[in-house]
């Protein structure tokens, strides 16, 4: 039988593609979607939470702006309604999303500097942490460090792992092909030489169980405080 999607379904896929920056988990699968309702005529309105009051907010500010930026996107609505509930900042990121005023201006004299690099940091962190992912299969075999450097793209197994390690080198513009190093400085693309990748794989597993840990803190949070599931949560997690 043919699935048939309504177009609930396509925005709450289109919002499963934005990600809490930090935790690199989507915020459908989060918990972090509170309602989507769609009507008849094509009008979305979108809900948001997150774990606590105070969730910091250049976060919360990536997080609603991906939203609406991809919920706007699909073809078939005629309006888009999405913001934040129960966060302190949630009057000054909703309405500097809806005007598309950026964050500096919706935090106007008490933010510095637009999100870009922000972003950029913590899907660098990605990268570290999916490298961990991919390379502990051959730690746990016995492979030593510096032959794990010496390891291209092209001679590691396909995994879902795998995948979400070269969509994340992709997005800071490091290298993906089959002939790129499987260990690479995350600042530069550049392989790391065999006497570094012992160190390079113990930062890599630190930032992997540090991501792992802050993920299950923030689930544990929110379940404490909020009892029912997130839009489309049951679904995917």
């Amino acid at each position: 039988m043919t699935a048939v999607f309504t177009e609930k379904d396509r925005v709450l896929d289109a919002l499963s593609a934005v990600r809490d920056p930090e935790l690199d988990e989507p915020i459908t699968t989060l918990g972090f979607v509170s309602t989507c309702v769609v009507s008849a005529a094509g009008d979305a309105v979108v809900r948001l939470r997150l774990p606590t009051y105070f969730c910091a907010p250049n976060f919360a500010f990536l997080m609603v702006a991906d939203a609406y930026d991809v919920v706007s996107a699909l073809p078939a609505l005629r309006s888009v309604d999405v913001a934040l509930e129960d966060h302190f900042a949630a009057a000054q990121i909703n309405a500097g999303v809806a005007a598309r005023a950026g964050f500096v201006a919706s935090f106007d004299g008490e933010a510095a500097a637009e999100l870009d690099e922000l972003r950029r940091t913590f899907v660098a962190k990605a990268v570290l942490a999916g490298t961990d992912q991919v390379c502990r299969p051959f730690v746990a075999s016995g492979t030593d460090p510096a032959d794990v450097a010496r390891l291209t793209i092209a001679d590691v197994p396909p995994s879902a792992e795998l995948d979400r390690l070269l969509r994340r080198r992709a997005e800071l513009g490091l290298p993906t092909g089959p002939d790129a190093p499987l260990l690479i400085d995350v600042a530069t693309g550049e392989a790391i030489a065999a006497p570094a990748a012992a160190r390079h794989l113990g930062l890599a597993r630190l930032t992997r169980t540090g991501i792992e840990a802050n993920t299950g803190i923030c689930r544990g949070m929110l379940r404490h405080r909020y009892t029912e599931s997130g839009a489309g949560e049951e679904e995917q997690g």
